[in-house]
Order: structure tokens, then sequence, then C-alpha cells
């Protein structure tokens, strides 16, 4: 039975961390990356798409994107898409692909950056803390129902709380990861 909770909670906050992980992969640093521009939303043809799904994404340079549509028709939407996005950087379109040019980072950007990484840090932690909550409570009641002894119960607490101890720590080391990705020049 605590088996089982434990084997969820886990679960749970294996998937808080993916998501903590593949949040901070949108977050522009110095270099290049498809994965600055993959998720961002193109309407195309009044239904709002990932742009991954309207076009090839690729580093040619380390400062330079270049992004062909399959479809040339949605070259300007993809464009406008990247104009509204909060990427602040501004394409290049010659036709047949876009070209993204980015920019060093400035210091005070990076110091904003890093708050933002920290920020995503912190409501990670908020999330996987709810989930070790939810887990306990749920001991509670297990015990509450006589499905398991008092001893089992703080067991069950100790061990979700190594459980969310690790969790926790996994989590600033995906931070301070990049972190350091950001601040370096």
């Amino acid at each position: 039975m605590i088996k089982e909770l434990l084997a969820e909670t886990e679960q749970r906050m294996e998937k808080a961390l993916e998501a903590l992980s593949s949040d901070l992969v949108g977050i522009r640093t110095g270099r290049a990356s498809p994965a600055l521009v993959e998720r961002l939303m193109v309407d195309y043809y009044g239904v709002p798409t990932p742009l991954n799904q309207l076009a090839s994404i690729a580093v040619p340079e380390p400062r330079l994107l270049a992004i062909r549509p399959w479809d040339q028709t949605g070259l300007a939407a993809i464009e406008k898409a990247i104009l509204k996005s909060d990427l602040g950087l501004t394409p290049m379109n010659d036709g047949k692909i876009i070209r993204l040019v980015i920019p060093p980072l400035t210091e005070e950007r990076r110091r904003e950056l890093v708050k933002l990484v920290a920020k995503r840090v912190e409501e990670a932690r908020v999330a996987i803390r709810n989930l070790r909550r939810e887990a306990i409570e749920t001991a509670r009641e297990l015990e509450e129902e006589k499905m398991i002894s008092e001893d089992d119960l703080y067991r069950a607490k100790e061990e979700i709380q190594e459980l969310t101890d690790r969790m926790i720590q996994r989590a600033d080391e995906i931070g301070k990861h990049k972190e350091n990705e950001i601040l370096e020049v």
C-alpha cells in the first residue's frame, strides 16, 4: 500500500521536474538552440500550431537559427509569431528561410534571466512540496481507515520526506545548470 503511494508520488514529482526542464529550455542563453522557438505558437490558417510542426529549425552557426517552413505560405505567419513573442529577436526573411540572429546577452539581461530561472525553480519546489502534502494526507487517510498501522504512517512520512528532499535537490541542480549556462560569456 505504502510502496504504491511512494511510487505514484515519485512519478508525479518526476513529471514536475520534467516540466521544469522543458520550461527552462525555452529561456534564452547566449547560444542558438532550436528549443528556443520550437514551442512558439504560430497562427496557421486560424489554428495555433507549434512552430516545430510547421518548419525545420536548424543551427548553422552558434548564434544563428535558420527556420525553413515546409509550406512557404506559412512564412509570414511564422515571422509574425516571432515578432509577437517575448524573445526579443527580429527575424530576417529572405522569402524561403527565416534567420534569427541571437545577439550576445547584456549583463543586465543575464541577471533578469537568472531571476526568472530562480522563480521557475521555486515554482517547481512548491509543486513538489504540494505533492508531498498530498501523499502524507493520503497516508493519514489510509491510517484512519485502519489499512496501515501508525508505525507504517510514520515510516511513510519519513520516506516521503526523503523523496521530497531528493527531488528538490534535483530541481536546484537543474536551475543551477541553467544559471551557469546563462552567465557563461
